[in-house]
Formats: structure tokens, C-alpha cells, sequence
């Protein structure tokens, strides 16, 4: 299911952070630009974005398990299996996702490939964080807003600058969901990479692509009156539900689980 698709233009003459993050995990689906600006990353940033997805999938699954069957997962990136919908729907077959995105080129991918199971729903809108009340509108034309629904916010609020009040975003997806809901959230940070934190920057930047990484005290905000799940906010590989534990690695992610009350 397509919510509102349109004939989407994709620009392949300028880099685009889903695509940059499909060149780290060993995707396909990206371009040159793409692919110059991932040559540029330091070596570390490929095991990085694999173990941010892999909290995805744990913190998913979590989440399945303890009863919520709605997702809206914005910022979705190109589809790498396993995707979010089929970690929740192998719990509940009933669960509905909606993805959103705003490269095109997902929401491409996104039609032909993440196709829901014969009990649940998946729906894609061609949609950006930082129009929160148009995605917010057009979700509700799949969710069901009375009930819990998983808001999922991966690897993509490092991309929003200061001047674009990310935390005013957050607020206001938060702000309408239901009691009972979740905030999933991972975020960029040079905590436990310092020494690469410029190249990082740089990178980025020659690419014209914003890339705002933050500390710790920076991240804790978007958390702000929800009750984070333990083991609260930690590093990507710090988080987990059931044995066995990731391995402890460092990680170019924060990461957190928390209840809206």
C-alpha cells in the first residue's frame, strides 16, 4: 500500500543521507555521489551503521513482543532485510507500519520490496521530519491514533541543524500519540570517537549534506517526560532485552526506548 505516492523525480547528481547509509550496510542502491561521499567516512562508520541497525532489530522486536502493533518509522532509509516491518510482523502478523521518507528513490524501493504479511498493513508516504504535522495527518490514515503506536526515529536527527529545532519536531510527533506509545530513537555522536569526529563533519559537509552529531546531555532531551526503558540512554551496543548481549564495541550511536505516559 502507497499513501499518496506521486511521480517522484530522484536526483542523482547530489548525495542523499538514506543513500549513503544503504553504501555502509553493503547495499546496491545508491550512486557515485552517494559512494564518494562514504569513501570519505572514516573506516569505522561502516561497523557503526551496522550496529545501529542491529539495535533497530533488537529494539523492534522488544517492543512486538511486549504487545504494540503499530509503527511509524520515519526516516525510513533504502530497504535492508531484515526491515522493520518484517521483525514486527514475524511477532505479530496483525502489525501495521507506515514508513516515511522523502528520497524518492526509498519510496521506490519501498513499493516493490517491503511487502506486509497477509495479516497486517504497510503503508509509504513520500514525507519529511520536518513537516511532522503532514505526516502526522496522513498516518492516521493507516493508524489507528487511539491505540499505542511505536514512533521509530533511526539515524536521523543528526541530520536535522539547530536552526531546524529537531527537539521541537520530536515534541510534536510525541505530542500526538497515545499513552502507552514508544519513542525508538538512535542518534550520531563522536562520545566515544572523538578523534574522527572532524573527518565525520567533513565528510558530510563536502557532500552539502547537515550532519549535526551530539553529545550524551544533547541527545537526553528528546526523551523529555517519557520513561526510557532500561537500560535507559547508552550506547548502540549497550542496548539490549534478552541474552545474549551484543558484543561491546564503541559505537557512533546513543540510543534509546521510552514510553509515552
Amino acid at each position: 500500500m502507497t499513501a499518496g505516492m506521486p511521480q517522484l523525480r530522484i536526483d542523482t547528481s547530489k548525495p542523499h543521507p538514506a543513500r549513503v547509509y544503504d553504501w555502509l550496510l553493503g547495499g546496491k542502491d545508491n550512486y557515485p555521489v552517494d559512494q564518494k561521499v562514504g569513501e570519505t567516512l572514516p573506516e569505522e562508520a561502516r561497523g557503526n551503521a551496522a550496529r545501529n541497525r542491529a539495535f533497530m532489530h533488537r529494539a523492534a522486536a522488544w517492543l512486538a513482543q511486549s504487545g504494540v502493533d503499530q509503527f511509524l518509522d520515519i526516516g525510513t532509509g533504502i530497504p535492508t532485510e531484515p526491515n522493520l516491518h518484517q521483525i514486527v510482523q514475524k511477532v505479530r502478523p496483525e502489525a501495521r507500519v507506515v514508513y516515511a521518507d522523502n528520497d524518492p528513490i526509498v519510496l521506490r524501493h519501498a513499493e516493490a520490496l517491503l511487502t506486509s504479511s497477509p495479516e497486517g498493513v504497510t503503508a509509504f508516504l513520500h514525507a519529511d521530519v520536518r513537516q511532522p504535522a503532514t505526516i502526522l495527518t496522513r498516518a492516521a490514515e493507516v493508524l489507528d491514533f487511539d491505540r499505542p503506536i511505536a514512533l521509530s526515529l533511526i539515524a536521523l536527527l543528526h541530520f536535522l541543524p539547530d536552526d531546524e529545532d529537531p527537539y521541537a519536531v520530536v515534541r510534536t510527533l510525541v505530542a500526538a500519540l497515545p499513552s502507552g506509545s514508544h519513542l525508538l530513537l538512535s542518534h550520531g555522536t563522536a562520545d566515544q570517537h572523538p578523534e574522527l569526529k572532524q573527518e565525520t563533519e567533513a565528510a558530510y559537509r563536502k557532500g552539502a549534506i547537515p550532519l549535526r552529531m551530539r553529545t550524551r546531555s544533547e541527545v537526553e532531551p528528546f526523551f523529555a517526560g517519557l520513561e526510557l526503558a532500561p537500560p535507559g540512554l547508552v550506547f548502540a551496543t549497550d542496548w539490549y532485552q534478552q541474552e545474549p548481549a551484543p558484543a561491546r564495541e564503541r559505537s557512533g550511536f546513543y540510543v534509546g526506548v521510552a514510553r509515552i505516559p
